[in-house]
């Protein structure tokens, strides 16, 4: 396996308990990772449909990892989301402040893969 394949399915990985925990029982996970309290079908539903996007998203990077003609859109599909989640959080410390040390990990570590995934788009299989 190479570098590009690695990384995919390590940031697939990794990104599925952070899926799970937003939409597998958000009432109790978000509560007790966050202090976010989650009550409603509503709130039920747009956690859930954000572990989806999560989850179908890690999905398509290990196929990307183990389809090569997949592996160029995989590695873009990282980036963007990386960097996507990154600028919200970014703007969001600007407008609302700092958040728990755990969502600032967060930050840095999106910050610190979509780099990687630039620099993995940049590399030949």
């Amino acid at each position: 396996m190479n570098l590009r394949q690695l990384f995919l399915i390590g940031t697939a990985i990794g990104l599925v308990p952070i899926a799970l925990s937003y939409g597998l029982m958000p009432q109790q996970s978000l509560g007790q990772l966050f202090g976010l309290q989650v009550d409603s079908v509503n709130g039920f539903h747009i956690f859930r449909a954000i572990m989806g996007l999560y989850l179908t998203l890690a999905l398509f990077w290990v196929a990307g990892a183990l389809r090569q003609p997949l592996r160029q859109a995989a590695l873009q599909s990282l980036v963007v989301f990386m960097f996507g989640l990154a600028i919200g959080r970014v703007g969001s410390l600007l407008i609302d402040g700092m958040p728990d040390k755990v969502l600032v990990v967060y930050l840095l570590l999106e910050l610190v893969c979509g780099v990687l995934g630039l620099l993995l788009l940049k590399r030949a299989d």
